[in-house]
């Protein structure tokens, strides 16, 4: 069973959970592009780390690292550009995790988090993204909250799943 990133759940608003997200390890890459083709093109260097592309000296003790969920997305510094990411297995710290051999692949650590977050089946893409995220944005202002960072995209299944069967998210960071 793949490993999924832990939170929890703080309070039920109308068209949303409030979670909170404890401290954890990203691999991500900044990848350029239509919101479906930076995903695509993220996902082999990311790929490509957890089967063992990192520095370690001797090919026979490259450590294979178990795929998390979700796959995360959010748009990058300007239109077009994008931050991809994979959860770290827990277990990791910054001292144990390999460190990639491809420069793309950047490990860092992200603090503890308060989100918003909103449930949906259906196919990965901007529209239907967009549109939850422009729902979650309104219900979180309805609720009294502000938000605090960039909206996420997450994607919890692999591309031969279903459509109608995929677990996908949109979760916003909230101020504390």
């Amino acid at each position: 069973m793949t490993e999924q990133q832990p939170y929890r759940v703080v309070a039920r608003h109308p068209g949303f959970e409030l979670r909170r997200y404890p401290p954890h390890l990203v691999a991500e890459v900044r990848a350029e592009g239509a919101f479906e083709q930076a995903a695509r093109d993220a996902f082999r260097p990311l790929g490509a780390y957890l089967r063992g592309a990192d520095r370690s000296r001797r090919a026979s003790s490259r450590e294979t690292i178990a795929l998390t969920v979700p796959f995360v997305q959010e748009e990058g510094d300007r239109p077009g550009h994008w931050l991809v990411w994979l959860v770290m297995p827990g277990g990791f710290d910054t001292d144990t995790l390999p460190e990639p051999a491809d420069p793309r692949v950047r490990v860092r650590a992200v603090p503890s988090q308060l989100a918003a977050a909103t449930r949906f089946s259906g196919r990965w893409t901007a529209r239907a993204f967009e549109r939850r995220a422009t729902a979650l944005g309104r219900a979180v202002t309805a609720a009294g909250l502000s938000p605090a960072g960039a909206v996420r995209y997450a994607r919890f299944d692999p591309p031969w799943k279903p459509w109608f069967l995929r677990h996908n998210e949109v979760v916003l960071p909230v101020a504390e």
